[in-house]
Protein backbone atom coordinates (compact mmCIF):
# COMPACT_ATOMS: atom_id res chain seq x y z
CA UNK A 1 0.00 0.00 0.00
CA UNK A 2 1.21 3.51 -1.04
CA UNK A 3 0.20 6.04 1.53
CA UNK A 4 1.66 9.69 0.25
CA UNK A 5 0.78 11.20 3.69
CA UNK A 6 2.65 14.54 3.56
CA UNK A 7 3.34 14.91 7.35
CA UNK A 8 5.84 17.30 6.70
CA UNK A 9 4.08 19.41 5.07
CA UNK A 10 1.07 18.99 6.94
CA UNK A 11 3.35 19.61 10.30
CA UNK A 12 4.69 23.12 8.65
CA UNK A 13 1.07 23.88 8.21
CA UNK A 14 -0.12 23.46 11.34
CA UNK A 15 2.90 25.33 12.32
CA UNK A 16 2.23 28.55 10.57
CA UNK A 17 -1.64 28.60 11.38
CA UNK A 18 -2.51 32.08 12.47
CA UNK A 19 -2.75 32.86 16.31
CA UNK A 20 -4.69 36.42 16.13
CA UNK A 21 -1.57 38.68 16.03
CA UNK A 22 -3.69 42.04 15.19
CA UNK A 23 -3.27 45.05 17.64
CA UNK A 24 -3.35 43.33 21.46
CA UNK A 25 -5.56 46.63 22.45
CA UNK A 26 -8.55 45.81 24.33
CA UNK A 27 -11.88 47.56 24.42
CA UNK A 28 -14.81 46.46 27.30
CA UNK A 29 -18.04 45.39 25.76
CA UNK A 30 -19.41 48.53 28.31
CA UNK A 31 -17.17 50.63 26.10
CA UNK A 32 -19.95 50.50 23.32
CA UNK A 33 -22.89 50.56 25.45
CA UNK A 34 -23.27 46.85 25.42
CA UNK A 35 -25.30 46.03 28.67
CA UNK A 36 -25.30 42.75 30.76
CA UNK A 37 -28.68 41.05 32.09
CA UNK A 38 -29.97 39.26 29.34
CA UNK A 39 -32.85 41.23 27.86
CA UNK A 40 -31.19 44.66 26.32
CA UNK A 41 -31.19 43.87 22.77
CA UNK A 42 -27.41 44.70 22.12
CA UNK A 43 -26.93 43.95 18.26
CA UNK A 44 -26.58 47.40 17.17
CA UNK A 45 -24.21 48.54 19.75
CA UNK A 46 -22.16 44.82 18.86
CA UNK A 47 -22.06 45.28 15.75
CA UNK A 48 -20.61 49.00 15.96
CA UNK A 49 -18.02 47.73 18.57
CA UNK A 50 -16.88 44.87 15.85
CA UNK A 51 -16.58 47.64 12.97
CA UNK A 52 -14.96 50.26 15.22
CA UNK A 53 -12.16 47.71 16.58
CA UNK A 54 -11.94 46.08 12.79
CA UNK A 55 -11.55 49.77 11.43
CA UNK A 56 -8.95 51.11 13.97
CA UNK A 57 -6.15 48.61 13.98
CA UNK A 58 -7.97 45.28 15.19
CA UNK A 59 -7.70 43.91 19.10
CA UNK A 60 -10.58 42.50 21.23
CA UNK A 61 -13.78 42.93 21.89
CA UNK A 62 -13.99 41.75 25.90
CA UNK A 63 -17.03 40.68 27.65
CA UNK A 64 -17.25 40.59 30.98
CA UNK A 65 -19.04 38.20 33.20
CA UNK A 66 -22.43 38.53 32.87
CA UNK A 67 -25.04 37.59 30.23
CA UNK A 68 -25.50 39.69 26.95
CA UNK A 69 -28.18 39.29 24.41
CA UNK A 70 -27.79 39.73 20.92
CA UNK A 71 -29.30 38.58 17.13
CA UNK A 72 -27.34 38.51 14.63
CA UNK A 73 -23.64 40.15 14.17
CA UNK A 74 -21.04 39.52 11.73
CA UNK A 75 -17.42 39.39 12.43
CA UNK A 76 -15.01 42.39 10.41
CA UNK A 77 -11.13 41.38 9.88
CA UNK A 78 -8.96 41.87 12.80
CA UNK A 79 -11.61 41.17 15.92
CA UNK A 80 -11.32 38.92 18.35
CA UNK A 81 -14.54 38.25 20.58
CA UNK A 82 -13.23 37.49 24.15
CA UNK A 83 -15.23 36.33 26.71
CA UNK A 84 -14.20 36.24 29.95
CA UNK A 85 -15.40 33.42 32.74
CA UNK A 86 -18.77 33.57 33.25
CA UNK A 87 -19.57 35.94 30.37
CA UNK A 88 -22.65 34.43 27.99
CA UNK A 89 -23.56 35.91 24.55
CA UNK A 90 -26.85 34.62 24.04
CA UNK A 91 -28.52 34.56 21.27
CA UNK A 92 -32.46 35.79 20.49
CA UNK A 93 -35.48 33.68 20.54
CA UNK A 94 -36.80 36.32 17.69
CA UNK A 95 -35.98 34.34 14.12
CA UNK A 96 -36.20 37.75 12.43
CA UNK A 97 -33.07 39.09 14.86
CA UNK A 98 -30.91 36.58 12.08
CA UNK A 99 -29.72 37.32 8.97
CA UNK A 100 -28.77 35.62 5.96
CA UNK A 101 -25.49 35.53 5.12
CA UNK A 102 -24.96 35.90 1.23
CA UNK A 103 -22.28 33.77 -1.18
CA UNK A 104 -21.28 33.12 -4.29
CA UNK A 105 -22.96 29.90 -4.13
CA UNK A 106 -26.74 28.79 -3.99
CA UNK A 107 -27.00 26.15 -1.28
CA UNK A 108 -28.74 26.13 1.77
CA UNK A 109 -25.92 24.83 3.93
CA UNK A 110 -23.80 28.18 2.58
CA UNK A 111 -26.67 30.72 2.75
CA UNK A 112 -27.82 29.55 6.32
CA UNK A 113 -29.03 31.40 9.19
CA UNK A 114 -26.74 32.55 12.27
CA UNK A 115 -25.68 34.19 14.89
CA UNK A 116 -22.52 34.46 13.84
CA UNK A 117 -21.57 35.44 10.54
CA UNK A 118 -18.48 36.05 8.72
CA UNK A 119 -17.71 36.53 4.63
CA UNK A 120 -14.12 36.43 3.37
CA UNK A 121 -12.80 38.31 6.96
CA UNK A 122 -9.01 37.76 8.08
CA UNK A 123 -7.89 37.82 11.71
CA UNK A 124 -10.45 36.53 13.36
CA UNK A 125 -11.12 34.76 16.54
CA UNK A 126 -13.63 33.57 19.69
CA UNK A 127 -12.07 33.21 22.68
CA UNK A 128 -11.93 33.29 26.68
CA UNK A 129 -13.86 31.20 29.27
CA UNK A 130 -17.45 32.07 28.42
CA UNK A 131 -19.95 30.53 26.47
CA UNK A 132 -22.25 31.40 23.61
CA UNK A 133 -25.81 29.59 24.19
CA UNK A 134 -28.12 29.86 20.88
CA UNK A 135 -31.16 28.99 22.98
CA UNK A 136 -31.96 26.60 20.39
CA UNK A 137 -34.69 24.91 21.38
CA UNK A 138 -36.85 28.08 22.05
CA UNK A 139 -35.52 29.70 18.46
CA UNK A 140 -36.43 26.72 16.47
CA UNK A 141 -39.86 26.85 18.33
CA UNK A 142 -40.40 30.40 17.29
CA UNK A 143 -39.64 29.39 13.94
CA UNK A 144 -42.16 26.26 14.09
CA UNK A 145 -44.95 29.21 15.07
CA UNK A 146 -43.71 31.38 12.12
CA UNK A 147 -44.10 28.55 9.46
CA UNK A 148 -48.01 27.79 10.85
CA UNK A 149 -49.08 31.12 10.41
CA UNK A 150 -47.39 31.38 7.38
CA UNK A 151 -44.85 33.80 7.72
CA UNK A 152 -42.37 31.37 6.72
CA UNK A 153 -42.74 28.66 4.15
CA UNK A 154 -41.33 25.51 4.99
CA UNK A 155 -42.26 21.81 4.43
CA UNK A 156 -43.16 21.19 8.74
CA UNK A 157 -43.47 23.45 11.66
CA UNK A 158 -42.81 21.04 14.08
CA UNK A 159 -39.20 20.23 12.27
CA UNK A 160 -38.30 23.38 10.12
CA UNK A 161 -35.56 22.61 7.35
CA UNK A 162 -32.49 23.40 8.40
CA UNK A 163 -31.86 27.01 6.64
CA UNK A 164 -34.74 28.35 8.53
CA UNK A 165 -32.87 27.35 11.75
CA UNK A 166 -29.91 29.38 12.69
CA UNK A 167 -26.70 28.56 13.80
CA UNK A 168 -24.72 29.91 16.31
CA UNK A 169 -21.13 30.12 13.59
CA UNK A 170 -21.04 30.15 10.26
CA UNK A 171 -18.09 31.52 8.16
CA UNK A 172 -17.50 31.32 4.75
CA UNK A 173 -14.30 32.14 2.55
CA UNK A 174 -12.20 33.51 6.01
CA UNK A 175 -8.92 33.14 7.14
CA UNK A 176 -6.64 32.79 9.75
CA UNK A 177 -9.56 31.81 12.51
CA UNK A 178 -9.07 30.60 16.03
CA UNK A 179 -11.49 29.69 18.05
CA UNK A 180 -10.07 28.67 21.96
CA UNK A 181 -11.61 27.39 25.02
CA UNK A 182 -14.97 28.83 24.88
CA UNK A 183 -18.38 26.55 25.74
CA UNK A 184 -21.12 26.30 22.43
CA UNK A 185 -24.27 25.33 23.39
CA UNK A 186 -28.12 24.97 22.44
CA UNK A 187 -28.12 25.62 18.59
CA UNK A 188 -31.44 25.53 16.51
CA UNK A 189 -29.25 23.96 14.04
CA UNK A 190 -25.48 22.93 12.87
CA UNK A 191 -23.54 24.37 16.01
CA UNK A 192 -20.68 25.90 13.70
CA UNK A 193 -19.68 25.74 10.20
CA UNK A 194 -16.78 26.72 8.72
CA UNK A 195 -17.12 26.69 4.81
CA UNK A 196 -14.17 27.26 2.34
CA UNK A 197 -11.98 29.03 5.13
CA UNK A 198 -8.30 28.40 5.48
CA UNK A 199 -5.62 28.19 8.29
CA UNK A 200 -8.59 27.50 11.37
CA UNK A 201 -7.70 26.65 14.94
CA UNK A 202 -10.60 24.76 17.08
CA UNK A 203 -8.92 24.29 19.98
CA UNK A 204 -10.11 23.16 23.91
CA UNK A 205 -13.61 23.94 22.89
CA UNK A 206 -17.33 22.49 24.90
CA UNK A 207 -20.04 21.70 22.43
CA UNK A 208 -23.34 20.95 24.33
CA UNK A 209 -25.97 20.97 21.96
CA UNK A 210 -29.03 18.83 21.98
CA UNK A 211 -31.37 21.43 21.91
CA UNK A 212 -33.05 20.36 18.30
CA UNK A 213 -32.37 18.56 15.26
CA UNK A 214 -29.31 18.59 13.04
CA UNK A 215 -27.44 19.62 15.75
CA UNK A 216 -23.44 18.74 14.20
CA UNK A 217 -21.04 19.84 16.49
CA UNK A 218 -18.75 21.09 13.64
CA UNK A 219 -18.90 20.92 10.05
CA UNK A 220 -15.88 21.38 8.20
CA UNK A 221 -16.58 22.12 4.27
CA UNK A 222 -13.89 22.25 1.94
CA UNK A 223 -11.43 23.98 3.99
CA UNK A 224 -7.62 23.75 4.18
CA UNK A 225 -5.10 23.63 7.01
CA UNK A 226 -7.65 22.99 9.81
CA UNK A 227 -7.12 21.75 13.14
CA UNK A 228 -9.61 20.38 15.63
CA UNK A 229 -7.87 19.46 19.35
CA UNK A 230 -8.57 18.55 22.56
CA UNK A 231 -12.59 19.38 22.74
CA UNK A 232 -15.87 17.60 23.56
CA UNK A 233 -18.63 17.26 21.31
CA UNK A 234 -21.84 16.93 22.65
CA UNK A 235 -24.59 16.70 19.58
CA UNK A 236 -27.82 15.32 18.92
CA UNK A 237 -26.05 14.84 15.39
CA UNK A 238 -22.76 14.08 13.98
CA UNK A 239 -20.10 15.08 16.34
CA UNK A 240 -17.31 16.13 13.68
CA UNK A 241 -18.52 16.27 10.55
CA UNK A 242 -16.77 17.02 7.27
CA UNK A 243 -18.17 17.56 3.78
CA UNK A 244 -17.62 19.14 0.03
CA UNK A 245 -20.34 20.96 -1.60
CA UNK A 246 -18.53 22.25 -4.26
CA UNK A 247 -16.87 19.24 -7.17
CA UNK A 248 -14.07 21.63 -7.79
CA UNK A 249 -12.98 22.67 -4.05
CA UNK A 250 -12.29 19.73 -1.22
CA UNK A 251 -10.82 19.22 2.64
CA UNK A 252 -7.58 19.17 2.80
CA UNK A 253 -4.98 18.95 5.39
CA UNK A 254 -6.65 18.74 8.32
CA UNK A 255 -5.77 17.74 11.72
CA UNK A 256 -8.73 16.37 14.03
CA UNK A 257 -6.64 15.14 17.38
CA UNK A 258 -7.36 14.26 20.87
CA UNK A 259 -11.11 15.04 20.63
CA UNK A 260 -13.89 13.41 23.02
CA UNK A 261 -17.03 12.50 20.97
CA UNK A 262 -20.58 11.55 22.02
CA UNK A 263 -23.50 11.67 19.85
CA UNK A 264 -26.64 10.47 18.41
CA UNK A 265 -25.36 9.53 15.00
CA UNK A 266 -21.28 9.50 13.96
CA UNK A 267 -18.66 10.28 16.01
CA UNK A 268 -16.32 11.66 12.61
CA UNK A 269 -18.07 11.67 9.91
CA UNK A 270 -17.06 12.52 6.22
CA UNK A 271 -19.83 12.91 4.33
CA UNK A 272 -22.74 12.47 3.09
CA UNK A 273 -22.08 16.18 1.32
CA UNK A 274 -19.31 14.51 -0.89
CA UNK A 275 -19.04 17.12 -4.46
CA UNK A 276 -14.93 17.34 -4.61
CA UNK A 277 -12.72 16.13 -2.28
CA UNK A 278 -11.57 15.02 1.13
CA UNK A 279 -7.31 15.20 1.17
CA UNK A 280 -4.62 14.60 3.24
CA UNK A 281 -6.60 14.17 6.74
CA UNK A 282 -5.22 13.00 9.78
CA UNK A 283 -7.26 11.93 12.98
CA UNK A 284 -5.29 10.74 15.69
CA UNK A 285 -6.25 9.98 19.47
CA UNK A 286 -9.71 10.58 19.69
CA UNK A 287 -12.53 8.94 21.83
CA UNK A 288 -15.79 8.36 20.68
CA UNK A 289 -18.71 7.23 22.91
CA UNK A 290 -22.63 6.33 23.60
CA UNK A 291 -22.91 7.03 19.93
CA UNK A 292 -25.88 5.17 17.59
CA UNK A 293 -24.02 5.16 14.21
CA UNK A 294 -20.42 5.20 13.49
CA UNK A 295 -17.10 6.13 15.53
CA UNK A 296 -15.47 6.97 11.98
CA UNK A 297 -17.56 7.00 9.05
CA UNK A 298 -15.97 7.78 5.30
CA UNK A 299 -18.39 7.80 2.82
CA UNK A 300 -18.43 9.62 -0.87
CA UNK A 301 -22.20 9.32 -2.68
CA UNK A 302 -22.24 12.71 -4.44
CA UNK A 303 -18.60 12.11 -6.62
CA UNK A 304 -15.75 12.87 -4.24
CA UNK A 305 -12.46 11.31 -3.79
CA UNK A 306 -11.27 10.29 -0.42
CA UNK A 307 -8.00 9.58 -0.26
CA UNK A 308 -4.76 9.48 2.12
CA UNK A 309 -6.61 9.58 5.13
CA UNK A 310 -4.22 8.20 8.28
CA UNK A 311 -6.74 6.88 11.51
CA UNK A 312 -4.54 6.42 14.20
CA UNK A 313 -5.63 5.76 17.99
CA UNK A 314 -9.26 5.10 18.51
CA UNK A 315 -11.31 4.58 21.33
CA UNK A 316 -14.72 3.78 21.03
CA UNK A 317 -17.17 2.58 23.87
CA UNK A 318 -21.22 1.58 23.69
CA UNK A 319 -21.76 2.91 19.47
CA UNK A 320 -23.35 1.33 16.65
CA UNK A 321 -20.58 0.69 14.50
CA UNK A 322 -16.32 1.27 14.73
CA UNK A 323 -15.36 1.58 10.79
CA UNK A 324 -17.85 2.32 8.06
CA UNK A 325 -16.41 2.54 4.51
CA UNK A 326 -19.05 3.87 1.57
CA UNK A 327 -18.85 4.83 -2.40
CA UNK A 328 -22.06 5.15 -3.81
CA UNK A 329 -23.91 7.45 -6.53
CA UNK A 330 -27.41 9.32 -5.21
CA UNK A 331 -26.81 11.03 -8.67
CA UNK A 332 -26.13 8.09 -10.19
CA UNK A 333 -23.67 9.34 -12.75
CA UNK A 334 -20.58 11.20 -10.86
CA UNK A 335 -18.60 8.30 -9.14
CA UNK A 336 -16.59 8.54 -6.41
CA UNK A 337 -13.12 7.23 -5.18
CA UNK A 338 -12.24 5.87 -1.50
CA UNK A 339 -8.62 4.70 -1.92
CA UNK A 340 -5.38 5.06 0.10
CA UNK A 341 -7.12 4.68 3.75
CA UNK A 342 -4.67 4.03 6.86
CA UNK A 343 -6.88 2.62 10.15
CA UNK A 344 -4.86 1.52 12.96
CA UNK A 345 -4.34 1.24 16.54
CA UNK A 346 -8.38 0.80 17.22
CA UNK A 347 -10.41 -0.21 20.37
CA UNK A 348 -14.25 -0.42 20.15
CA UNK A 349 -17.11 -1.88 21.96
CA UNK A 350 -20.46 -1.98 19.63
CA UNK A 351 -23.36 -1.29 21.83
CA UNK A 352 -26.29 -4.36 22.17
CA UNK A 353 -29.35 -4.60 20.55
CA UNK A 354 -32.63 -5.48 21.59
CA UNK A 355 -32.58 -8.11 18.39
CA UNK A 356 -29.23 -9.08 17.83
CA UNK A 357 -29.74 -9.72 14.08
CA UNK A 358 -30.28 -5.91 13.94
CA UNK A 359 -26.16 -5.56 15.67
CA UNK A 360 -23.60 -4.68 12.33
CA UNK A 361 -20.58 -5.98 12.07
CA UNK A 362 -17.87 -3.80 13.70
CA UNK A 363 -16.10 -3.37 10.22
CA UNK A 364 -18.37 -2.45 7.29
CA UNK A 365 -16.98 -1.42 3.86
CA UNK A 366 -19.35 -1.23 0.98
CA UNK A 367 -18.24 -0.06 -2.44
CA UNK A 368 -19.94 -0.87 -5.62
CA UNK A 369 -19.22 -3.14 -8.93
CA UNK A 370 -17.83 0.28 -10.57
CA UNK A 371 -16.58 1.84 -7.66
CA UNK A 372 -13.93 -0.14 -6.01
CA UNK A 373 -12.85 0.89 -2.41
CA UNK A 374 -8.69 0.38 -2.58
CA UNK A 375 -5.63 0.09 -0.89
CA UNK A 376 -7.41 -0.19 2.79
CA UNK A 377 -5.35 -1.18 5.92
CA UNK A 378 -6.48 -2.04 9.50
CA UNK A 379 -4.11 -2.52 11.83
CA UNK A 380 -4.53 -3.45 15.35
CA UNK A 381 -7.88 -3.36 15.20
CA UNK A 382 -10.06 -4.46 18.14
CA UNK A 383 -13.63 -4.62 18.16
CA UNK A 384 -15.79 -6.50 21.14
CA UNK A 385 -19.78 -7.35 20.13
CA UNK A 386 -22.32 -8.65 21.67
CA UNK A 387 -23.36 -11.74 19.03
CA UNK A 388 -26.07 -13.60 20.06
CA UNK A 389 -27.87 -14.13 16.48
CA UNK A 390 -30.46 -16.92 16.09
CA UNK A 391 -30.34 -18.66 12.93
CA UNK A 392 -34.15 -18.70 12.98
CA UNK A 393 -34.97 -15.48 12.03
CA UNK A 394 -32.00 -14.28 9.65
CA UNK A 395 -33.03 -13.77 6.11
CA UNK A 396 -29.23 -13.51 4.77
CA UNK A 397 -26.94 -15.99 4.97
CA UNK A 398 -23.15 -17.14 3.09
CA UNK A 399 -25.52 -18.49 0.84
CA UNK A 400 -27.53 -15.51 -0.71
CA UNK A 401 -25.00 -12.88 -0.99
CA UNK A 402 -27.03 -11.59 -3.90
CA UNK A 403 -29.80 -11.01 -1.91
CA UNK A 404 -27.97 -8.00 -0.39
CA UNK A 405 -28.64 -4.93 -2.16
CA UNK A 406 -26.54 -2.40 -3.87
CA UNK A 407 -28.34 0.61 -2.80
CA UNK A 408 -26.17 2.81 -4.76
CA UNK A 409 -28.85 6.12 -4.27
CA UNK A 410 -29.36 5.48 -0.54
CA UNK A 411 -28.37 7.79 2.25
CA UNK A 412 -25.08 6.07 3.61
CA UNK A 413 -25.19 4.70 7.41
CA UNK A 414 -23.50 0.90 8.24
CA UNK A 415 -26.83 -0.30 8.63
CA UNK A 416 -27.90 0.61 5.09
CA UNK A 417 -27.70 -3.04 3.41
CA UNK A 418 -30.20 -4.53 6.25
CA UNK A 419 -29.20 -7.62 7.96
CA UNK A 420 -25.63 -8.74 7.08
CA UNK A 421 -24.63 -12.45 7.33
CA UNK A 422 -21.44 -11.71 9.60
CA UNK A 423 -21.14 -10.26 12.88
CA UNK A 424 -17.65 -9.25 12.80
CA UNK A 425 -16.73 -8.00 9.40
CA UNK A 426 -18.03 -7.62 5.96
CA UNK A 427 -16.25 -6.17 2.75
CA UNK A 428 -17.76 -5.93 -0.29
CA UNK A 429 -16.42 -4.76 -4.13
CA UNK A 430 -12.59 -3.50 -3.28
CA UNK A 431 -9.05 -4.66 -3.44
CA UNK A 432 -5.85 -4.31 -1.92
CA UNK A 433 -7.44 -4.71 1.90
CA UNK A 434 -4.50 -5.31 4.81
CA UNK A 435 -5.60 -6.13 7.81
CA UNK A 436 -3.10 -6.78 10.64
CA UNK A 437 -3.70 -7.82 13.77
CA UNK A 438 -7.59 -7.93 13.99
CA UNK A 439 -9.28 -9.09 17.12
CA UNK A 440 -12.88 -9.90 16.63
CA UNK A 441 -14.51 -11.01 20.43
CA UNK A 442 -18.31 -11.91 20.18
CA UNK A 443 -19.63 -12.54 23.78
CA UNK A 444 -22.35 -14.76 22.99
CA UNK A 445 -22.67 -17.21 20.27
CA UNK A 446 -23.87 -15.88 17.06
CA UNK A 447 -24.50 -18.55 13.86
CA UNK A 448 -23.28 -15.74 11.33
CA UNK A 449 -19.62 -15.75 10.32
CA UNK A 450 -17.32 -13.70 11.63
CA UNK A 451 -16.06 -12.05 8.67
CA UNK A 452 -17.71 -12.00 5.20
CA UNK A 453 -16.17 -10.87 1.88
CA UNK A 454 -18.16 -10.72 -1.46
CA UNK A 455 -16.05 -9.17 -4.66
CA UNK A 456 -13.40 -8.50 -2.64
CA UNK A 457 -9.81 -9.20 -4.16
CA UNK A 458 -5.83 -8.88 -3.82
CA UNK A 459 -6.14 -9.30 0.14
CA UNK A 460 -4.56 -10.24 3.13
CA UNK A 461 -5.19 -11.19 6.94
CA UNK A 462 -2.57 -11.19 9.59
CA UNK A 463 -2.77 -12.02 12.78
CA UNK A 464 -6.76 -12.39 12.80
CA UNK A 465 -8.01 -13.63 15.87
CA UNK A 466 -11.70 -14.92 16.30
CA UNK A 467 -12.85 -15.54 20.29
CA UNK A 468 -16.31 -16.93 20.52
CA UNK A 469 -18.45 -19.35 22.27
CA UNK A 470 -18.81 -23.13 20.51
CA UNK A 471 -16.61 -21.05 17.20
CA UNK A 472 -15.68 -23.42 14.37
CA UNK A 473 -15.39 -21.63 11.77
CA UNK A 474 -13.33 -17.98 11.70
CA UNK A 475 -13.87 -16.72 8.34
CA UNK A 476 -15.84 -17.58 5.03
CA UNK A 477 -14.68 -15.71 1.78
CA UNK A 478 -17.25 -15.71 -0.68
CA UNK A 479 -17.02 -14.27 -4.63
CA UNK A 480 -13.25 -13.23 -3.95
CA UNK A 481 -10.06 -14.19 -5.46
CA UNK A 482 -6.08 -13.82 -3.86
CA UNK A 483 -7.25 -13.88 -0.33
CA UNK A 484 -4.20 -14.95 1.91
CA UNK A 485 -4.70 -15.87 5.43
Amino acid sequence: MNLKFNCVCLTAAILILHVFTASSKDYSASFFGIKPGGTVLNTRAIQFGIDYISENGGGRLVFPAGSYLTGCIHFKSDVTLQLDKGAVLLGSTNPFDYDRQNTPFDHNFQTSLALILGLNQRNIGITGQGEIDGQGKELAAAVGELVKKGLIKDRSASRPDEDKRPMIINLFGCEQITVKNITLKNSACWVECYNQCKNVVIDSIRVESRAFWNNDGIDIVDCTNFKVTNSYFNSSDDGICLKSLEPDAANQNILIQNNSITTDASGIKFGTASLGGFKNIHILNNKVFDTNRSAIALETVDGATIENIEVNGLQGTNIGNAIFLRAGARKGSRKGKVENIAIQNVNVEIRKEKNPLKAMPGVVIGGMPDQIITNVTLKNIVIKLPGGADKASAKISIDNLKDIPEKPASYPEYDMFGQLPSWGVFIRHASNVQLEGLSLTAAKPDFRTAVVLDDVHKTSFKKLTVKEPQRKKKIFTANSSEIKL
